[in-house]
């Protein structure tokens, strides 16, 4: 079994308010879940990029369970290079921050078979992107009044 997930992280201010997309789809390309998700007011935009993988991976595991993710293989897109580069070891990892996102998705793989990360433009990343964005403006909204 493989599935494809297109995550992206944003944030507003940088460090501000942070937010998720994420768009899983399995082999053919169908979506299976989308989501939106915010995760606070003072969040890089690195930081959020590495919080889209790790709600990805938890939530694969609670939809699929323990013995599916074992032997399915997991492409991530993003459209973030630092990402996919320090995920693939082609980066070192010098912020604090990120080291630390970066062990908590260490851990969260081992349950998996296998996941590769995938740097794609960021036209082929407009459903995550336009997610991450949509939680951004609800709450924006909300904070208005």
């Amino acid at each position: 079994m493989r599935i494809t997930v297109n995550t992206d992280g944003a944030s507003r201010g940088n460090p501000g308010p942070g937010a998720i997309g994420v768009v899983i789809a399995n082999e053919k390309g169908e979506g299976i879940k989308k989501y939106a998700e915010l995760l606070g007011d003072r969040v890089t935009n690195n930081e959020a990029e590495y919080e889209a993988v790790i709600f990805s991976l938890k939530k694969l595991k609670l939809l699929l369970g323990k013995d599916k993710i074992k032997k399915m293989e997991v492409e991530f897109r993003s459209d973030s290079e630092l990402l996919v580069k320090q995920m693939s070891g082609k980066y070192k990892i010098v912020e604090k921050t990120l080291q630390e996102l970066f062990i908590k998705i260490w851990n969260l793989k081992t349950e998996f078979g296998r996941i590769d990360f995938v740097h794609v433009p960021r036209e082929r990343n407009k459903e995550a992107d336009k997610l991450a964005n949509q939680a951004l403006d609800e709450n924006s909204k909300r904070s208005l009044f």
